[in-house]
C-alpha cells in the first residue's frame, strides 16, 4: 500500500512533515491517542485530524488512513469516530 500523495511507497519524516502530517508513533488505532493521558485535547485533536486527512489516505483504499508512525492502516470510520467523541467530550472553547 502507498499513500496517495507520494509517488514513492517510502515518505521521509521530513516531507511529511512538511506536508502537515503528524507522527503517531506508538498508537496503532485511534482510541489510543484518546486514551493518552499525556496530551492535551489540542493535540489529540491535531492528531486525529492529521489521521483523517486525505495526506494519510492509502492509494488503494481510501476508505483506509495510514498516518505516519502507526504499524498499519486504519479505517477512516474509525478515525473520525474518535474525534466525534473527542468534540463531544471537551467543547472547542475549553480545548
Amino acid at each position: 500500500m502507498r499513500l496517495v500523495t507520494t509517488e514513492h511507497t517510502f515518505q521521509s519524516l521530513a516531507a511529511s512533515l512538511a506536508r502537515g502530517v503528524r507522527p503517531a508513533v506508538g498508537f496503532t488505532i485511534p482510541d489510543d491517542v484518546l486514551k493518552d493521558p499525556d496530551l492535551s485535547v489540542a493535540e489529540k485533536r491535531a492528531i486525529l485530524s492529521s489521521w483523517a486527512s486525505d495526506a494519510s489516505a492509502v492509494q488503494d483504499d481510501p476508505t483506509l488512513r495510514w498516518l505516519l508512525g502507526t504499524p498499519e492502516p486504519a479505517p477512516y470510520a474509525d478515525v473520525r469516530d474518535a474525534l466525534l467523541r473527542l468534540d463531544r467530550r471537551v467543547p472547542r472553547e475549553m480545548s
